[in-house]
């Protein structure tokens, strides 16, 4: 069956990296779009960076541009997120997500998502 487990969330300090990992199984990784989206208690979901089944694009929210990036590495069926320079305001739980097609920004346009992992980043 279908699997993204996400792993590598933690607390660090502001200023801080951290690198999130998802490692998927039991679909076609290489021909899908991944993304990562956050959510922080009392909000929304929200769209934090995407990248095309190829790594060829990326897309990312404007308020991690710059400090984020995010990458695949097909071969390993796992695309990772990496954090710099993080904020409080990026104290949220991570979600890795996988779309047949493009790399998208709307949460309700991924199949497959995972559990979660915990972000937290003290001031």
């Amino acid at each position: 069956q279908v699997q993204l487990v996400e792993s590598g969330g933690g607390l660090v300090q502001a200023g801080g990296s951290l690198r999130l990992s998802c490692a998927t199984s039991g679909f076609t990784f290489s021909t899908y779009a991944m993304a990562w989206f956050r959510q922080a208690p009392g909000k929304e979901r929200e769209f934090v960076a995407a990248i095309r089944w190829n790594g060829g694009s990326s897309l990312y929210a404007d308020s991690v541009k710059g400090r984020f990036t995010i990458s695949r590495a097909n071969a390993k069926n796992t695309v990772y997120l990496q954090m710099n320079s993080l904020k409080p305001e990026d104290t949220a739980v991570y979600y890795c997500a996988a779309r047949l097609g493009f790399e998208n920004t709307h949460y309700e346009n991924y199949n497959y998502w995972g559990q979660g992992t915990q972000v937290t980043v003290s001031s």
